[in-house]
């Protein structure tokens, strides 16, 4: 029998290659980090005698996911070091649709990195234990307590209403306006009384080292804000959902994007966060 060829190992994998992107983003956070697992998981599958696997998606998951649990360690010692508040890359789509929100992803940092694979495999990509268990090399009873822990932790920041798609485009098109025109009474009335912004300049660009926490802090933050933004000009790029939540992309006078994502609950914002490490903007250029 002849041996698969290289070109067969990319007409399997190509296809693939979207899903295996979502597991490795959502176990890093990075995008970048997600291309080079998934390129690597690649490398691996040209290696190997593919006539032996019956179930290639299966497979690559499992690489991928095994390759991400390493990267995880390496991460944390980075997190540990990173200047100011750490967010995950931006995803930006047209439409609602996104099955791990942001403030669900800054949950999953508090996981180890076991509980965060069993909770992604299990409870978001919908996976059996037993899948789970060959996966990460634990048995079923382990992954199901490690699920188990895993969505204690993150219970709180599951969504408890679900946001009506227009309306949230709609309050993010009104808090753009409201931020940059310096209308500190519309910009008011769309926060809670404990909203909070956490800006991620990873140290590359000016942003806030800690979060800014309740009503009068984020109020006199954007007042500051506004008067910045009447010399130096911020234009609206698109609206649209980020990392599953309402938000916009703008360009800044530096000539830098930066994105700014929401979290809705019952028509007010709660949360502001805004991503300015052009590291981890490359991706949306």
């Amino acid at each position: 029998m002849a041996e698969p060829s290289l070109q067969d190992a990319a007409e399997t994998f190509n296809p693939l290659r979207p899903r295996l992107m979502r597991v490795a983003y959502r176990m890093l956070g990075s995008v970048a980090d997600a291309e080079d697992v998934v390129q690597e998981a690649f490398i691996r599958w040209m290696g190997v005698d593919r006539r032996d696997i019956r179930e290639p998606e299966a497979f690559l998951r499992r690489v991928v996911t095994r390759l991400c649990l390493d990267q995880l360690k390496s991460a944390k010692l980075q997190r540990e070091t990173y200047i100011g508040p750490w967010l995950p890359d931006p995803i930006v789509e047209e439409e609602e649709g996104e099955d791990v929100t942001l403030p669900l992803m800054l949950a999953m940092e508090r996981l180890s990195p076991l509980e965060r694979a069993a909770f992604l495999l299990h409870d978001v990509f919908g996976l059996g234990f037993e899948e789970v268990a060959a996966t990460i090399k634990r048995d079923a009873a382990a992954c199901r307590q490690l699920a188990a822990r895993a969505r204690n932790h993150v219970r709180d920041a599951r969504p408890r209403f679900k946001l009506e798609q227009q309306r949230g485009i709609a309050l993010a098109n009104a808090f753009y306006t409201a931020s940059r025109s310096g209308d500190m009474s519309a910009l008011g009335a769309m926060l809670t009384a404990d909203v909070s912004v956490h800006a991620d300049g990873g140290g590359k660009r000016p942003a806030a080292l800690d979060p800014t926490l309740g009503f009068d802090a984020v109020m006199k933050l954007h007042a500051y804000l506004a008067k910045q933004f009447q010399t130096h000009q911020s234009k609206l790029v698109r609206t649209g959902f980020i990392n599953g939540l309402p938000g916009f992309v703008t360009l800044e006078a530096d000539g830098e994007l930066q994105t700014t994502t929401l979290d809705i609950e019952d028509g007010r914002i709660t949360a502001i966060y805004v991503v300015r490490n052009p590291d981890k903007l490359r991706h949306l250029h």
